[in-house]
């Protein structure tokens, strides 16, 4: 697929707090009481939410979501007009003024003689709204978190001084957890190494592998400390759980069982921790963190561990808690109470660098919970899957919005068929029902340091691809499945860049 100059997406000034679509207009009362029980408006905010990041993060979530959400209803007016004489320079003007690009001309120009393959031409849109997305998101840096900047900077001088020299995330890969870093945590994105998998189940030996590289290069660089340095390497494993609906919203992969995905991810965390030790002996330094997130209100419940690395299952710490218990001090006065909670929900003797990091974490999802009062009347609307494509692969660092996008995490389609499964089962509800195709960006991040990465970067996508097309043969033979091939350099701040579609311009509107 050929690429296009993509405009900006504009980001949209901070609006008022979305209103429910059956309230009815003037019910202006109510919604205030009710605003004012949740804690909403400028004087109900918890003393340490930042008001001003929440707006900012609420208009970008708003402003790239609304992109995506634009080309339904402008298909929908292009199937109106199709047989109209003047259909083709309408099209354009109707899409280049609503989305910001211009469709393919072999598509438009087949729709007098068969009808218009709205299936190639909403996963086109889909494609086109993505690589804006990834355009905007390395030029404007929108969460303001790419490396060297101010935020990224503080907080890995801070993540140093708690005694951790990386942190390793793995959230589950539900599309409701893929904001879980710049927004429920308020973390830089470059300050973390994220992979979700699903049900928070990363690959052990993956993992160790990261963790010998991130060795090495502190032995031989320095980088990002000495390896003499007393810190220690933490992963985190985030599961996720319902409030609203606890039986049926919760994690699919752990049949929506919260206490079962809380121990899956203790037993992925210690068999990670034992797989080093085993293999580099006991004094290789490995912290184990495991925290939980509610999908419906963003609200993290830490599970805190003790010095001696002990976890417990059957006690956390919710934010939720340290919320109201704080919402009435002085900033600084609920600062030091935040830590009192976690150090007297340590499993065992607190460690205290990670009290104060867990501190820093339930201090910045409070503005998330804000966040939601104040945009989402407390909860998500969305309390199920309404992703708007599958990620497969590696890399998607741009993606960092609440339900814009389902992972799929892997270097093969049959390493990672149950994560792609779950992601076409998913899109089989969401899309495929209504007749609209599922979908898939394919990414695979290379390292342009070394000669001939992204040569094969791009065979590897062109390889999962056609796993992929063998996996669901039925699904492409109708239309119903449509991937876009992409990669990007690692080691340069810049977008991802398409390689390869599986939408054929030539023969577009008989698959």
């Amino acid at each position: 697929m050929p690429r296009r100059p993509a405009p900006t997406i504009r980001p949209l000034a901070p609006s008022a707090p979305r209103r429910r679509p059956d309230a009815p207009g003037g019910a202006d009362l109510p919604r205030r009481l009710a605003a004012v029980r949740l804690g909403q408006g400028a004087a109900g905010l918890h003393p340490l939410t930042d008001s001003a990041a929440n707006a900012a993060l609420e208009s970008y979530d708003r402003g790239v979501k609304d992109a995506f959400d634009r080309i339904v209803p402008v298909l929908k007016r292009l199937s109106a007009l199709q047989h109209d004489d003047d259909f083709v320079e309408r099209a354009q003007a109707l899409a280049q003024a609503e989305l910001g690009f211009c469709l393919p001309l072999p598509i438009l120009e087949k729709a007098w003689v068969s009808q218009l393959d709205m299936r190639s031409l909403f996963a086109w849109c889909v494609f086109e709204t993505y690589e804006q997305t990834s355009d905007g998101f390395f030029r404007d840096d929108p969460l303001h978190g790419q490396p060297g900047s101010p935020a990224a900077d503080e907080f890995n001088a801070f993540l140093l001084s708690c005694g951790f020299h990386l942190l390793d995330a793995t959230p589950c890969a539900d599309g409701r957890l893929a904001h879980a870093i710049a927004f429920a945590l308020r973390l830089p994105f470059s300050s973390v190494r994220r992979r979700p998998h699903a049900g928070a189940l990363f690959d052990v030996e993956n993992t160790v592998n990261r963790w010998v590289k991130t060795e090495h290069r502190r032995y031989r660089e320095g980088v990002p400390n000495p390896a003499h340095d007393d810190t220690r390497y933490l992963k985190v494993v985030l599961y996720h759980f319902s409030s609203r609906d606890p039986s049926h919203e919760g994690c699919a992969a752990h049949g929506s069982d919260d206490a079962m995905a809380a121990s899956c991810g203790r037993a992925r965390l210690m068999e990670f921790q034992q797989a080093v030790e085993n293999s580099f002996c006991c004094g290789a330094s490995v912290d184990l963190l495991l925290l939980g997130i509610d999908t419906d209100t963003d609200a993290i419940r830490v599970h805190v561990p003790g010095m001696d690395g002990s976890t417990r299952l059957d006690h956390w710490l919710d934010a939720t808690t340290v919320y109201e218990a704080t919402r009435h001090l002085q900033p600084e006065e609920a600062r030091r109470r935040i830590a009192e909670l976690a150090t007297a929900a340590a499993a065992s003797t607190p460690d205290p660098g990670m009290v104060r990091l867990i501190a820093r974490l339930l201090e910045h999802n409070i503005s998330q919970i804000d966040y939601v009062r104040q945009y989402h009347h407390g909860h998500y609307a969305d309390a199920g899957h309404a992703e708007r494509f599958i990620g497969v692969g590696i890399g998607f660092k741009e993606i960092h919005l609440r339900n814009l996008t389902y992972f799929a995490y892997m270097d093969t389609v049959e390493e990672g068929a149950p994560d792609m499964d779950v992601g076409v089962k998913i899109f089989k509800g969401l899309n495929v029902s209504r007749g609209l195709p599922v979908p898939v960006v394919v990414r695979f991040d290379y390292n342009g340091k070394v000669p001939g990465a992204r040569e094969r970067a791009v065979r590897h996508a062109q390889r999962v691809q056609e796993a992929i097309e063998n996996r669901y043969p039925d699904l492409f033979a109708q239309g119903l499945l449509h991937a876009l091939l992409t990669v990007r350099d690692q080691e340069r701040h810049t977008p991802a860049e398409a390689v390869g579609s599986t939408i054929s311009l030539t023969t577009a509107g008989g698959h």
